[in-house]
C-alpha cells in the first residue's frame, strides 16, 4: 500500500482546510464527525428530551451512567486491537471492519430510541410487558457501547495513519474539528429540528447521519502499520494463553515501563483534567429547560457564536502548543475548563437573560475547545506503535472514568441542594460553582507534571 508523503502543516483550522486534498485528512475529518455523533445523543441532549418529558433530575443523572462505556472501553480494546470484526474484517481490514460494524449498530440503536421514547409507561414486545424507560435506557447503552468501540478504532486509525509527528498533529486537529462539528449538530442543530418536528424525527435523522461515517470508512485506507504492528506486538496467536496475555497485559506493561513512576501522575492528571465538565454535563440541558430558555434559543446560540467560540478555542490551543509547548497549553486548559463553569453559576442567579446566556455559552465553548485539543494532543503523544488502540483507550478511559462515575449523581446533588430550602435555580448555581472548585487539583498536578522530566520521555513543556 502506498502512503502519502509527510508535509509541513500550518497549525489550526487553516492547516486542516489546506490539506483536505489529502485522502487521509478528508477521511479523518469525516471519521471525526462520525465519532462525535453519538456521545451527546446518549448524554447531554438526551437530558433535554427527558426533562421535557417530566423525567426527574435524579433519573436523568443515573441514565448518564450509560456513558461509562466510553470509560471502560479499554476492557475490550485488546480484542479490537488484535482480532478482525466478524465478516466485515475480511472485506475492509481490521480497523475499517470494526469501524463499519460499530457505525451500523449505533444507527440501528438510535432508530430504536426514537421509536421507544423516554417515558414512565410500559411496552409490550414479543408478548412481554417491559418498562418503557428501561428499554429506552438499554438502547442508549447499546449506542454508547458501539460508539465507544468506534472511538477505539478511529483513534488507532488516526495514530497509525500518520507518517510523521507533524502529520499526527494535522490529523488530530482535523479529527477534533470533525468531532466538534458533530457536537454542533447533536448539541445545537438537533434542538432547532426538535422544536419544529419533534424528538422522534430528530433522533431518526441523527441515525441517518451516521452514514457519513460509513462513507468515510469505505473511503479511508487501512493503515499500513496495523498488520506489521500486530505482528510485532503479538508474535503468537491471540487465542492462545500467551497471545491473550500479551494483548491484554502487554499495553499496560509497556506504558508503565516507558514512563516509570511518572505513569501514575500522568494517569491522575488525565483523570482529573475534565472532571468539572463531566460533573456539570448531565445537568446543563435540564438547567436550560428549568431556567425557561427554549430549545430554539439554545440551538441558535450554540450554532452561531458558540460554534465560532469553539473554533477559536481549538485554534488557540493549536497555536499555544506550537508557541509555548505542551506544558503551558495543558496548564492553561486546566484553568480555563473549570473556570467556565462559573459562568453558568452566575447565569442561574441572573435568570433567563439571552445576553447572559450567550456570554456563558461563548465562554464555555471556547474553553472546552481549548482544553479538549490540549488533552487529546498530550494523550496521543504517550502511545506506542503495536499497542496503539489499547493504550489510547486506556488513556481516554482514565480521562473520563472518574467523571462518568460521579456525574450519575449530579441530579441527586441538585435535588439535595434544593431540599435544604434553596430555590431550584439557587441549587443549580451552587452546584455549578462546586464543579468549578473540583478543577483545582488538576491545575496543581499539571504544574508538577510540566516542571519535572519523566525518565525516557520529553518534558511536557517541550514544544517538540
Amino acid at each position: 500500500m502506498t502512503t502519502e508523503p509527510a508535509r509541513a502543516v500550518a497549525p489550526g483550522w487553516r492547516g486542516v482546510l489546506a490539506n483536505l486534498r489529502q485522502r487521509k485528512v478528508l477521511a479523518m475529518l469525516l471519521l471525526g464527525f462520525s465519532s462525535g455523533m453519538p456521545i451527546y445523543l446518549v448524554g447531554n441532549t438526551l437530558g433535554f428530551w427527558m426533562r421535557e418529558n417530566a423525567i426527574e433530575l435524579s433519573t436523568i443523572g443515573f441514565l448518564s451512567w450509560v456513558g461509562l462505556a466510553y470509560s471502560l472501553k479499554f476492557l475490550w480494546a485488546p480484542l479490537v486491537d488484535k482480532l478482525d470484526a466478524p465478516v466485515l474484517g475480511r472485506w475492509l481490514g481490521r480497523r475499517r471492519g470494526w469501524m463499519m460494524l460499530a457505525q451500523l449498530v449505533v444507527a440501528a440503536a438510535l432508530v430504536g430510541m426514537a421509536l421507544v421514547q423516554p417515558g414512565e409507561g410500559g411496552l409490550v414486545l414479543a408478548g412481554v410487558r417491559l418498562d418503557q424507560l428501561m428499554v429506552f435506557g438499554g438502547l442508549a447503552l447499546v449506542v454508547a457501547f458501539a460508539s465507544a468501540t468506534q472511538d477505539i478504532v478511529i483513534d488507532a486509525w488516526r495514530i497509525e495513519s500518520a507518517d510523521s509527528p507533524e502529520q499526527q498533529g494535522l490529523l488530530t486537529s482535523t479529527s477534533t474539528l470533525g468531532y466538534r462539528g458533530a457536537l454542533l449538530v447533536t448539541d445545537a442543530l438537533i434542538l432547532i429540528i426538535a422544536a419544529q418536528v419533534g424528538w422522534v424525527v430528530s433522533y431518526t435523522l441523527m441515525a441517518v447521519l451516521m452514514g457519513v461515517g460509513v462513507f468515510a470508512t469505505l473511503y479511508a485506507r487501512e493503515p499500513a502499520a496495523t498488520g506489521s504492528a500486530a505482528a510485532i506486538a503479538s508474535p503468537v496467536p491471540l487465542l492462545s494463553g500467551r497471545g491473550m496475555l500479551d494483548a491484554v497485559v502487554g499495553p499496560f506493561v509497556a506504558f508503565f515501563r516507558q514512563h516509570g513512576r511518572w505513569a501514575l501522575l500522568m494517569l491522575l492528571v488525565i483523570s482529573l483534567y475534565r472532571l468539572p465538565d463531566f460533573l456539570m454535563g448531565p445537568m446543563a440541558n435540564p438547567f436550560y429547560a428549568d431556567l425557561g430558555i427554549d430549545k430554539e434559543t439554545v440551538g441558535a446560540v450554540r450554532g452561531s457564536v458558540g460554534l465560532v467560540a469553539t473554533v477559536l478555542g481549538v485554534a488557540a490551543a493549536g497555536l499555544s502548543a506550537v508557541r509555548f509547548g505542551f506544558g503551558a497549553t495543558l496548564l492553561a486548559g486546566a484553568v480555563l475548563g473549570p473556570g467556565s463553569n462559573l459562568a453558568f453559576s452566575y447565569l442561574a442567579l441572573h435568570g433567563a437573560d439571552e445576553g447572559v446566556f450567550t456570554a456563558a455559552m461563548v465562554i464555555d465553548n471556547f474553553c472546552s475547545g481549548y482544553a479538549g485539543v490540549a488533552l487529546v494532543g498530550y494523550m496521543s503523544s504517550l502511545t506506542n506503535i503495536g499497542y496503539t488502540a489499547t493504550q489510547y483507550a486506556l488513556l481516554s478511559s482514565f480521562y473520563a472514568l472518574l467523571g462518568k462515575l460521579l456525574k450519575g449523581l449530579s441530579g441527586v446533588a441538585v435535588e439535595q441542594l434544593e431540599a435544604t430550602g434553596r430555590s431550584l435555580l439557587e441549587a443549580y448555581s451552587l452546584f455549578f460553582a462546586g464543579t468549578a472548585a473540583v478543577g483545582v487539583p488538576a491545575v496543581l498536578l499539571c504544574i508538577l507534571l510540566a516542571t519535572r522530566r519523566p525518565p525516557g520521555t520529553p518534558r511536557v513543556g517541550d514544544g517538540s
